[in-house]
């Protein structure tokens, strides 16, 4: 642990705390139909849109129509991304001449794109056309974040009014969220990407010849090293190198403000096409905060209660600021069984861990990364969690099974954390013996119900489904370390689809028909059963009374909130998952001490 790299961390946060109010604001101003700078230019375009589709963009909906049209929107464009994989290889923009997909491969990524999961079952540069990446892919990336963003705006709806049978048009929320926040934001950072070095283009791959021929492991078609009858590894020499390339920067930078995470190289930010500088790395995690951060301000600015928004911001700062102190301190202690060996950073090493980093970017700017992009459920990666200490890999781990509650991804943070305010709200109430009130609102049985409900769906399914791969041989087949290890990748594999994170612990070959279907599935439900229950919860709230705030309501705009609001997230994430993460990292931290390794 260094100096400098604490300073990364520290101004990292502040430029996340500087960005706050004002995309705050911008984004209160569109949702709530005042005038912006863009209002000139896009005014016009929204409404010839709702005139080709025949929105009535005055009609508001009650919730269950808000979620009925969500649903369907979601279930069309993923059928379509499903027939664009697998008939690619008729379509244009395939120089490589892809075929298409296998069924369920496609499914598999259809259903993680329309989650905003981006969970990659594939190598992108080696499976998928320009098309497929721009039509199917980046569309999923702009379409799967504004649902996001409108469902957290329907919610901040239903806390704001009062009495009101309603929570917003999800056709008009869908398309604000598109027009004025994700396609500007992103036409301007694609251009800053290319100025970086990131790639552009649609020529076809290059080859290049190697100055030296190399040996390389021959690798099956599971993907699995291919080992020979006496035991001894196949080698293949290699000549060639295919350099890839494609429309990278203008899907890299939806990717990152869009918390999707799916990269258009297998190495994902790690790949000097998609992540090419320091800046660029900086830039990137800097843009996967920065809607989720903004989201809070607008929580306070359409309730009227901006300190309330700023308590639910130092919840999630705390939050980020625990896990990212313990990756970096973990990934700098290094590895204690090189023993006698100088691990230390100094000016002629990086010290610490380094196995699985991008020597650009270090130590630091690795679990940085790390951190950022699993409280965010952004999915993108610059280095190999599988190859983290045991204590570093749990921090990726542990952020995604608070669910989607230190920022979060673009709108699922926000309604996220929100459901955890409810309950903090609850038990607060119990403490002082009376009806607990949240903004005004009397929160009663069947608020708490629903938000119990998106509790416990998300350990069900990761739990259920992991503990079936860990005992079956359809799911242990695939994992590459035995022990506790291999039982984190199968894990963090099942944890990272339901929270619709999408990042790879690495080590587990999921592209087999178990972890393509039962995947799919996990992303389905860990999208959509928790999404329904936020959204009764507020069209429930949106019809209550006003109760002004009296001696007795639990203040939700202090510190003391604030602590309240990171113990329960704490304790439900904790007393949840903390028996499988004693047999997963946790012992293997143990072992990993007295000597033995997976």
């Amino acid at each position: 642990m260094t100096v400098n790299g604490w300073l990364q961390i520290i101004v990292y946060l502040a430029l996340i705390f500087a960005v706050t109010k004002p995309v705050g604001i911008f984004m209160a101003r569109v949702f709530k139909r005042e005038r912006t700078f863009l209002d000139p230019v896009l005014r016009p375009i929204e409404r010839l849109l709702y005139r080709l589709t025949l929105v009535d963009e005055d009609h508001d909906m009650r919730w269950t129509e808000y979620a009925f049209s969500m649903l369907l929107f979601s279930g069309v464009s993923m059928l379509v991304l499903y027939v664009i994989e697998r008939v690619q290889q008729i379509l244009p923009l395939n120089p490589q001449k892809f075929a298409g997909i296998a069924p369920d491969l496609a499914f598999n990524t259809a259903a993680s794109f329309t989650t905003n999961t981006n969970w990659q079952n594939y190598g992108g540069e080696a499976t998928m056309s320009y098309l497929t990446q721009m039509a199917g892919l980046a569309y999923h990336n702009f379409a799967s974040a504004a649902v996001g963003i409108a469902l957290a705006i329907a919610f901040i709806r239903g806390i704001a009014r009062r009495e009101k049978e309603t929570i917003g048009n999800f056709w008009v929320d869908l398309t604000r969220t598109t027009l004025w926040v994700l396609l500007p934001a992103c036409i301007v950072y694609a251009l800053i990407l290319v100025s970086q070095g990131v790639v552009q283009n649609f020529r076809p791959y290059d080859t290049a010849k190697l100055v030296e021929p190399q040996q390389v492991q021959r690798v099956g078609t599971d993907g699995k090293p291919v080992v020979g009858q006496d035991g001894k590894p196949v080698m293949d020499t290699v000549t060639d190198q295919v350099i890839a390339q494609g429309p990278v920067a203008s899907q890299e930078a939806i990717k990152m403000l869009g918390t999707n995470g799916g990269g258009f190289f297998n190495a994902n930010s790690a790949h000097p096409f998609e992540n090419p500088t320091p800046l660029s790395n900086y830039l990137q995690m800097l843009s996967i905060f920065v809607i989720p951060a903004g989201l809070t301000y607008t929580l306070g600015r359409m309730t009227g209660s901006q300190r309330h928004g700023w308590a639910v911001w130092a919840a999630m700062a705390a939050l980020f600021l625990a896990g990212v102190t313990t990756a970096y301190w973990a990934e700098s202690k290094g590895n204690p069984l090189l023993k006698g060996v100088d691990q230390h950073a100094s000016l002629m090493q990086s010290g610490g861990n380094m196995e699985g980093k991008e020597v650009r970017f270090g130590i630091v700017d690795s679990t940085l990364f790390a951190t950022i992009t699993t409280d965010a459920s952004c999915g993108a990666i610059n280095g190999w969690h599988d190859s983290y200490t045991p204590l570093g890999g749990m921090v990726p781990l542990a952020n995604i099974m608070l669910s989607e509650t230190v920022f979060g991804g673009v709108g699922a943070g926000l309604y996220g954390i929100l459901i955890y305010v409810v309950l903090a709200v609850f038990i607060a109430g119990l403490m002082v013996g009376r009806t607990p009130e949240y903004l005004g609102k009397k929160i009663e049985a069947y608020d708490v119900k629903m938000a119990m409900l998106v509790t416990l769906v998300f350990p069900f399914v990761i739990l259920v489904l992991a503990g079936i791969s860990s005992v079956e041989g359809f799911g242990t087949s695939s994992i590459s370390n035995a022990g506790p290890h291999g039982l984190t990748q199968i894990l963090y594999a099942f944890t990272s689809m339901a929270g619709n994170n999408g990042s790879a612990f690495g080590g587990l070959s999921g592209n087999t028909l178990w972890y393509n279907t039962a995947g799919a599935m996990t992303m389905l439900m860990g999208r959509f059963f928790m999404i329904l229950p936020m959204l009764a919860i507020a069209g429930n709230l949106a019809k209550k009374k006003y109760v002004p705030p009296s001696v007795g309501t639990f203040p939700v705009t202090t510190p003391l909130f604030s602590m309240l609001l990171v113990g329960v997230i704490v304790i439900v994430g904790a007393l949840t998952f903390f028996p499988a993460l004693s047999l997963g990292p946790i012992l293997e931290h143990l072992l990993m001490q007295a000597g033995k390794t997976f």
